[in-house]
């Protein structure tokens, strides 16, 4: 969690005076502190405005209903390029043409998507930095419509988390996840909220378009016992932990762990065995890992050896029968230190620690390792697109692109549509394969990507081809079909936190 004097310096990302397709610069949730923005950025978002100005004047709309449009999103992946460089598949006639734009996005909207790493907020959260940074906001003027004005945590929660994943993304299904802490009062989700939620949009839909974490937090007094109550009361999707005991507040992490602790989790990991027997997908131990850049290492020093990937391995080699699901796949450099993670990538060929993460399968011999993408697409899409590539390029080559999995970490960067259309449109640049040996990300609905959006959690989590096809003209899909007619569309908001520009 952000401290009080960390939250002064920062403003609520939907508060942003410039709603782009792709953010400008660097937007947390409360796992790190967000970076300044870069020069890069700066210029990006110079490029992005200048080319909505003219395109929407052309198209005789404003600049903010051409950027909530299709070709509103292909031209802000065009000054991308401009900015880093060509790393992503597209054409000014696509931004210059609605026509165009739209074509694509209705041919690759029914594209199979699973969005295994989502967030919001409980209704009675005690996680007020958020409030308090918006009232701050209003002293200080930057938005006039806070002034004098009570405000609250809906934006974080689920009326809004629902419209931003399901109905301004092409996200089919997702899975709430959450994060403990040594304070009961910060979890972001109880596990039984997180249970209800899934069985009230299930329910609704009258299909699965949710599945649910519980939470697991070894060390905890009771830990064990609750992980099995709540096996047998919420009927979990599958189960997720922290390594470093409370990610939300770390100054109160006093039960870190290791996932190779033979004492302590291979017991854990045996009742998942046995479950896994009548529900495959409790197989899945989803695990946080990364996140943890130098500033945040030199305050907590001694979580530092729970935050790395070094106990994958063995757990993965004495536990066969599960899957090791490793959230960010490890990736250490948030928090304004993509540039040091880029530097290191030219200098050695390593990126800390997704490198190690990729190069566990062929050290132990296992291949049920796996590598999520929630935050380090995003994070490294906004910095430096070219680390994205890099780390992209290094998993696929490491782990394969059957072991991949598409997460999102929303709503804390707003709806997923611009990360779901930036690894449609990334491409490893030649260069970089050829050094490296990476292979080709391909077709936005090609083999690797179609495999890494949906395939490889459709296959994790059982989800069947019936179950996918109950999807088309259920009440969500019914929902999407009308508000793509007459929805207000796309807000291009984020809801975590920035600094001030």
């Amino acid at each position: 969690m952000l401290t009080t004097d960390e939250m002064e310096k920062l403003i609520p990302a939907e508060n942003a005076k410039f709603r782009s397709p792709i953010p400008t610069q660097s937007v947390s949730s409360d796992e790190f502190y967000p970076a300044a923005q870069t020069p890069r950025q700066r210029e990006f978002e110079a490029r992005i405005k200048q080319i909505g100005s003219a395109l929407a004047k052309k198209q005789g709309v404003s600049r903010r209903k051409f950027f909530q449009g299709a070709a509103g999103m292909a031209a802000a992946y065009l000054a991308m390029n401009e900015t880093y460089g060509p790393l992503y598949m597209v054409s000014s006639a696509e931004a210059q043409t609605p026509e165009m734009a739209n074509a694509r996005a209705n041919a690759l909207k029914g594209q199979f998507i699973m969005d295994m790493h989502t967030h919001f907020l409980r209704d009675d959260t005690r996680l007020e930095g958020f409030v308090r940074s918006r009232e701050a906001v209003g002293r200080a003027g930057w938005n006039p419509t806070l002034v004098n004005k009570p405000q609250t945590l809906d934006d974080l929660k689920f009326a809004n988390y629902f419209k931003e994943i399901y109905l301004d993304s092409d996200t089919k299904v997702a899975l709430i996840s959450g994060s403990g802490s040594e304070e009961p009062r910060d979890w972001f989700l109880t596990n039984e909220m997180k249970a209800q939620t899934r069985s009230n949009v299930n329910q609704q839909a009258g299909s699965q378009r949710m599945f649910s974490h519980a939470i697991f937090m070894p060390g905890m007094p009771g830990w064990l016992e609750k992980a099995e109550q709540d096996h047998e009361t919420l009927r979990p999707d599958s189960f997720k932990g922290y390594t470093i005991g409370d990610n939300t507040n770390k100054r109160l992490a006093r039960h870190p762990w290791h996932l190779d602790d033979e004492k302590l989790l291979y017991p854990f990991y045996e009742k998942l065995v046995k479950w896994s027997k009548t529900k495959p997908s409790l197989a899945n131990v989803c695990v946080h890992k990364g996140l943890f850049p130098p500033s945040t290492t030199k305050q907590f020093p001694n979580l530092l050896q729970y935050a790395d990937v070094r106990d994958v391995g063995k757990a993965a080699k004495d536990f066969p029968d599960l899957n090791f699901i490793i959230y960010h796949s490890g990736f250490r450099f948030t928090g304004g230190a993509h540039m040091t993670g880029w530097e290191q990538f030219e200098q050695t060929g390593r990126i800390d620690w997704v490198t190690d993460l990729a190069e566990i399968p062929q050290k132990y011999g296992v291949n049920n390792v796996y590598g999520d993408l929630g935050q380090i697409f995003a994070q490294s899409t906004l910095a430096e697109p070219r680390l994205c590539a890099a780390m992209m390029g290094q998993l696929v080559k490491g782990l394969g692109a059957d072991h991949i999995v598409w997460g999102s970490d929303a709503v804390w960067t707003g709806a997923p549509q611009w990360q779901i259309e930036g690894l449609r449109r990334l491409e490893i640049p030649q260069q970089m394969q050829e050094k490296y040996g990476f292979a080709p990300l391909g077709a936005p609905d090609g083999a690797v990507k179609n495999a890494i959006f949906g395939g490889n959690s459709a296959r994790l989590y059982a989800f069947t081809p019936q179950q996918r096809a109950a999807l088309d003209g259920d009440p969500v899909a019914l929902a999407r079909a009308e508000y793509d007619l007459h929805g207000e569309g796309r807000t291009n908001l984020r809801y975590g936190y920035m600094q001030r520009a």
